[in-house]
């Protein structure tokens, strides 16, 4: 009854009246599936990019290898990142190790955006997929770039999972010059399903909802409502401090 409960709590999350204006995914822990698995799915709903699989093979890299960074939604060339001396395979947007990333676009502030950045969203998935055994380690690797080299996208929210565990991290520009990015990280709860829409930004405030539905009770994560035309600070919460 409980696991039906949960099943509905998705089909009516995923359904809602939230306007669609870039991808949908939803987050499965591995005590709130019949098998014991961890999930998540990705919808692509902004209709723009269709019948793309990626592959990365793995790979041994000589010591001083650069990697080129392209904007993955255009393909213009954002700079070049020191690569690291191995790497895994990726088919997709999962590697060898059973680490998955997806991705939701929510926006935020134009102002926020640092378009000297080399990282933006979508590299930052396919990299961390090539440099990570783990959720936990694909979140270090990805703030650690953004941190380094600059973040050049709007606000994202990602989800990030392994064969144990499910995270949600957002993401955002701290503005023009201002290397690196505003990030939080939470990771769901093994008995919970979480649903990640797009959500419509004002101009003026963030406005995020999320839901967690657990077999225990329903979590309301926010509304959260920044006013960040005068604060543009928010924690970044390190994920080895998070509740498991």
């Amino acid at each position: 009854m409980k696991k039906s409960w949960i099943l509905l709590t998705a089909c009516a999350a995923l359904l809602s009246g939230v306007e669609a204006i870039a991808c949908t995914g939803l987050l499965v822990g591995k005590k709130a599936s019949t098998d014991g698995s961890v999930m998540i799915s990705y919808a692509a709903d902004s209709h723009s990019l269709y019948g793309e699989m990626y592959r990365w093979p793995a790979a041994t890299w000589p010591k001083g290898a650069m990697l080129e960074v392209k904007e993955w939604d255009t393909g213009k060339p954002l700079g070049k990142i020191a690569q690291v001396e191995k790497t895994y395979s990726v088919v997709g947007n999962m590697n060898e190790h059973q680490v998955a990333i997806t991705e939701s676009t929510f926006g935020g502030r134009h102002e926020l955006v640092d378009t000297t950045g080399i990282m933006d969203y979508g590299s930052l998935i396919y990299i961390a997929l090539q440099r990570s055994k783990s959720a936990r380690e694909a979140i270090k690797v990805m703030t650690d770039l953004v941190k380094e080299y600059g973040y050049y996208s709007s606000g994202e929210t990602f989800s990030i999972a392994d064969k144990n565990e499910a995270w949600v991290m957002e993401m955002i520009g701290k503005g023009p010059g201002n290397k690196g990015a505003v990030w939080v990280a939470i990771r769901i709860p093994d008995d919970c399903i979480s649903r990640m829409p797009t959500s419509p930004v004002s101009s003026r405030y963030r406005l995020t909802i999320r839901r967690i539905a657990c077999t225990r009770r329903m979590w309301f994560l926010s509304p959260v409502r920044k006013d960040i035309s005068r604060e543009r600070t928010l924690i970044s919460v390190s994920p080895s401090l998070l509740p498991v």
